[in-house]
């Protein structure tokens, strides 16, 4: 039972994350070998001011 998880800053509309983890879940089918229902696709929100990316908030490097 492969588990993906997504880490994205807050905001993205539910249609993309909706189309993300179904591109997600073709290519693990593809890859593993596994049948569709066995794919979880978890998706993490926060905040761009809670990512810190090369020292600099909201990877504003």
């Amino acid at each position: 039972m492969p588990i993906v998880r997504v880490d994205l800053w807050s905001g993205k509309s539910q249609e993309f994350k909706t189309e993300l983890a179904k591109a997600i879940t073709d290519v693990v089918v593809e890859k593993v070998g596994c049948p569709v229902e066995a794919v979880t696709v978890k998706i993490e929100e926060s905040p761009a001011e809670n990512w810190m990316i090369g020292g600099k908030v909201g990877g504003k490097v």
